[in-house]
């Protein structure tokens, strides 16, 4: 079987391409959109993404993003560490109860762990060991044989009871090379169903990544999974590296969270592979900001502004240069291939110190003014000068419209 068809196996039900989808690719130095065909997602926003320092979801909250995950065609559900607490053991039963796509439960080497991943009825169980030398010798006390036999056991315990088994060396990055691919060979003679390759450090860097998958690739006749984190900002570009060398899935979590600086974000991901990789993953992605906010709420992470895709500045414009574009054609001074619709945003024309006319008028007009020119410059003049220490509102915009004397449009003229 091709490794496009046994991809294929894996896939939820096909859904009918949306309309709301990439517009066609614009020519230039970058316009291919063959580097990836197929590209799975498992989210772990309830496992890794509630390990973020300081957060903790309650029963509710898990339930309500699963839900909303799974709604919008998510391949794989991480729900959590069944073993870790009964509250979480419950929770993690009941979303794979109630759920429609792949639920996974996280478990280490350790036989309990195991069973109470067993017990909570998911669809797969994720068991890991560290493989790197100062993990296992200042975290896990334990010698590589050690490691590589209770690992190729808990493989065997997995698919012996008849369930999809993952397994991930943790800090595979930092793992020497031909232990990483001796334990590869071993856990994937066990049973393994899926290699995961964490970057459990975020040390990798995309070119160097892609050469590890490739090894990995050559290792193992188990699907690759990737798991990158951001402490150097590249979880991301990692994970699309790893598609690009031949994985199948890639862990993310939603608006990045997670250990430390995070995990490769839900969003970031998928809208590369939608959007500039023409990749149909299957995923509503009209409702990522959706999902964003609720996961804000949740977790109470705020989102920056500057975050791409579902941060407040994502599509919206301040610069005269830039709005007066945007006014004409959103696709002069935004992707083009990825639009606020597609992600369930709003553009947005900000008014401040580097707002030009164009967009004053656009803001009037939208108000149900009728300025005239000289009206339009007058208003961004104090715009301008009003932008410079404070923020410009509509309030505040209607306020210097009035003291302008700018008219409003008389019904007539809006019908």
């Amino acid at each position: 079987m091709s490794e496009a068809s046994r991809y294929r196996c894996l896939c939820p039900t096909t859904r009918a391409r949306r309309d709301l989808r990439r517009i066609e690719f614009f020519q230039g130095t970058l316009d291919s959109t063959s580097e990836i065909t197929d590209a799975r997602i498992f989210d772990t926003t309830l496992r890794d993404g509630e390990q973020s320092p300081r957060t903790s979801f309650n029963y509710e909250d898990k339930r309500e993003i699963a839900a909303l995950l799974d709604e919008m065609g998510t391949h794989v559900i991480e729900a959590g560490f069944p073993v870790n607490s009964d509250a979480e053991f419950e929770a993690v039963r009941d979303i794979a109860e109630s759920t429609r796509v792949t639920t996974c439960g996280l478990a280490r080497v350790v036989e309990k762990d195991i069973e109470a991943a067993l017990d909570s009825g998911v669809d797969m169980v994720h068991t890991f060991v560290s493989t790197s030398d100062v993990q296992l010798q200042d975290s896990m006390h334990a010698t590589r044989q050690e490691a590589l036999d209770t690992a190729v056991e808990c493989v065997e315990m997995i698919k012996d009871a008849g369930v999809e088994c993952m397994f991930s060396p943790m800090d595979a990055t930092r793992t020497d090379e031909d232990f990483l691919v001796e334990v590869i060979e071993a856990t994937s003679e066990a049973g393994a169903d899926w290699i995961n390759i964490p970057d459990t450090c975020g040390v990798a860097t995309p070119r160097r990544f892609y050469d590890l998958i490739e090894i990995v690739d050559d290792s193992t006749d188990a699907y690759i999974d990737v798991h990158a984190h951001d402490d150097f900002g590249l979880a991301a570009a990692n994970a699309i590296s790893g598609f690009e060398a031949g994985a199948s899935q890639a862990q993310v979590s939603v608006n990045g969270i997670g250990e430390r600086a995070g995990n490769a974000a839900y969003e970031e991901v998928v809208m590369a592979l939608e959007s500039l990789y023409d990749v149909d993953t299957g995923i509503d992605t009209t409702r990522i900001t959706e999902l964003s906010r609720i996961v804000e709420e949740k977790s109470d992470i705020p989102v920056p502004a500057n975050k791409p895709v579902v941060g407040r500045n994502a599509f919206s414009h301040e610069s005269g240069i830039h709005a007066a574009g945007v006014i004409e054609n959103s696709d002069t001074f935004e992707p083009g291939v990825m639009t606020p619709e597609m992600v369930g945003a709003t553009r947005e024309l900000v008014l401040g110190k580097h707002t030009g006319a164009h967009s004053v008028r656009e803001r009037l007009v939208d108000a149900g003014y009728d300025p005239t020119d000289a009206e339009v410059r007058e208003v961004t003049r104090r715009v301008k000068e009003y932008g410079a220490e404070e923020q410009v509102t509509m309030s505040v915009l209607e306020r210097f419209a009035e003291e302008v004397g700018v008219t409003e449009e008389t019904e007539e003229v809006r019908a």
